[in-house]
């Protein structure tokens, strides 16, 4: 009987924190600074997810993100959500937060939460949601709006952001860091 007791509350704490890095990407994907493109902090939650909960449940936790923004509660950036974000310009880049949960989940519960490894799975999760989202704004341009080059679209969609996701990459590396050292999720 107690091997159960343990197993639905270590079931539900899990849900828990599923829902708790849900909401904080939400709230994170809310916060913009302005700037020529605008800036959100929607990576950030991500990373923090990930990095905290590991690939199982940090994924879980972007999954839960995409699937209410894709019902069409208002979560992604500017309090947008529905199909037509999802399945619009940039909304690959939404899809390829689920390569970034899984790579930085997976080399943190794999390499442990250091600095060093924190940051390379970032940067590495961050890259495979630039080629995921840029690829698939490709696709949607050119389908429906006529053609575009690699270089353009990089220059459009990933240069602008390079600095500031450097940032957040900075900001999680360490808020994981020192989090993980008093928080067990």
């Amino acid at each position: 009987m107690k091997n159960v007791n343990v197993n639905v509350k270590t079931n539900l704490l899990s849900i828990v924190y599923v829902a708790m890095f849900a909401a904080v990407i939400t709230i994170c994907a809310q916060i913009q600074i302005p700037a020529t493109v605008p800036f959100t902090l929607q990576t950030l939650g991500v990373f923090a997810a990930a990095g905290m909960l590991g690939w199982k449940r940090g994924t879980l936790s972007v999954l839960v993100y995409i699937l209410l923004g894709l019902v069409g509660l208002p979560v992604f950036a500017g309090f947008t959500g529905g199909v037509g974000v999802l399945f619009g310009l940039t909304g690959g880049y939404i899809i390829g937060f689920l390569f970034t949960a899984f790579i930085v989940g997976i080399m943190s519960e794999k390499l442990g939460r250091k600095l060093w490894v924190l940051a390379v799975s970032m940067v590495l999760g961050l890259l495979a949601c630039y080629a995921f989202g840029t690829a698939w704004f490709m696709i949607i341009y050119n389908t429906s709006m006529g053609s575009m080059s690699l270089m353009t679209a990089l220059g459009m969609c990933v240069v602008p952001f390079l600095p500031f996701d450097a940032l957040k990459i900075a900001a999680a590396v360490v808020l994981v860091n020192r989090l993980s050292k008093i928080v067990r999720l």
